[in-house]
């Protein structure tokens, strides 16, 4: 699917992501404080240390806001499980790259509860567009569970691979959906190992 496009009047391109990050963490303080349509683009501005004007130059609505929101988690996550051994076909290997992603999780944390709490207020086609992204994270993970499978090293079927995929996601979520309760009981790292012990004991040869 083609990707949706936030307009801008810059021509920068650094200058474009740099200014788009701050206006980013601004409006996630927002949105958790007060909900997505509550908050004016003028807050926003604010928040970042821009001028509405400012603001404008780099966006063209608040929906596009939530949009960049959404999408610098989905490029952070790519970014993280795209350094690990693509040749890794490991149970360890698995291990590991679930540990990079609670690890994005926990970083940003207030993106992943903003983005699933407001994303339904997106436009149709960025909805879709956000939508297809996190199908490919789901995808990124049945890569390297297909390898660990094919290798002998799970006794998952190939009708398994994608469930499988799904729940290390949702359980690498509660971390930013529950952190309220769970981080009264846990640090990342404990919370890590036990999602991982009990996922790796579901399907571990």
């Amino acid at each position: 699917m083609p990707k949706h496009v936030v307009k801008s009047t810059v021509k920068d391109e650094e200058l474009i992501q740099k200014r788009r990050a701050q206006i980013s963490r601004g409006a996630v303080k927002l949105f958790i404080d007060k909900g997505f349509h509550r908050t004016t683009t003028r807050e926003i501005a604010k928040e970042a240390g821009f001028s509405i004007g400012t603001l404008y130059e780099y966006i063209r609505t608040k929906e596009d806001v939530l949009y960049l929101v959404c999408d610098n988690i989905y490029n952070e996550v790519k970014v993280r499980l795209s350094e690990l051994d693509n040749n890794d076909n490991t149970v360890e290997g698995l291990r590991v790259a679930i540990a990079r992603y609670y690890e994005v999780i926990d970083q940003m944390s207030d993106e992943f509860l903003v983005m699933y709490q407001e994303s339904k207020s997106l436009p149709s086609e960025a909805l879709r567009y956000v939508l297809t992204k996190e199908l490919e994270m789901v995808e990124q993970f049945e890569i390297i569970i297909r390898k660990c499978m094919e290798a002998g090293n799970l006794r998952i079927g190939p009708d398994e691979v994608s469930l499988t995929a799904h729940h290390i996601l949702v359980s690498g979520q509660m971390w930013s959906f529950r952190r309220w309760a769970l981080r009264k009981q846990y640090t990342l790292e404990r919370y890590t190992k036990v999602q991982t012990d009990q996922i790796i004991k579901g399907v571990e040869k």
